[in-house]
């Protein structure tokens, strides 16, 4: 899975910024910055991540160390799918008819639908397909996504927080990004 940073996706889908609040002197809730999407792109532009935030958990928010954290994890370039430690907020397009591989993170996720339709797929074989607004709640389970779309591309926003080790019939269950998965760096909090 090979990837290039690039502004945008060629996409249907509209695009979008972050909106980063905080306080001012006199401790009134500002907007600090407005950040433009970022984009990652993988597969030859078939999916791509937007990182909108990422951090400790709890992030310390004393003079802007939770932005400073961010920007340095996203200029390192050493972010896997998750944050040890921490938690991570991504943006994910998929294009018409993409399918992810299957994998697993050692994290639980929130994967909400932003835009068009998507299939979630486990490893028993299930399918169940999601819409705009419907939520998965991902516990550290094998799984791949599919847009469902021959034309249009699906948007979600993930947000992952890294757990404690799964532990499944006196077998423990860690991450793993399955196949085809190259330029995609380990989460490091498996261990």
């Amino acid at each position: 899975m090979s990837s290039e940073p690039q502004p945008e996706l060629n996409t249907n889908l509209p695009a979008t910024k972050t909106l980063i609040t905080g306080h001012n002197a006199e401790g009134k809730a500002i907007v600090q910055s407005a950040r433009p999407a970022n984009w990652k792109v993988f597969e030859g532009g078939e999916m791509g991540f937007n990182q909108i935030y990422t951090n400790h958990a709890p992030a310390d928010l004393n003079g802007d160390g939770d932005l400073q954290f961010h920007d340095d994890k996203m200029a390192s370039g050493d972010l896997g799918l998750v944050l040890k430690s921490g938690t991570v907020c991504r943006m994910v397009d998929f294009a018409p008819g993409y399918v992810c591989m299957m994998h697993r993170t050692q994290s639980l996720d929130f994967g909400i639908v932003v835009e068009g339709e998507v299939d979630l797929i486990l490893d028993d074989g299930t399918s169940s397909r999601m819409g705009r607004g419907d939520i998965a709640v991902q516990r550290a389970t094998m799984h791949s996504w599919r847009n469902p779309s021959p034309t249009n591309w699906t948007r979600m926003v993930f947000v992952l927080q890294d757990t404690k080790p799964v532990i499944v019939g006196g077998k423990r269950y860690g991450e793993d990004y399955g196949r085809g998965t190259e330029g995609l760096l380990p989460s490091g909090n498996d261990d």
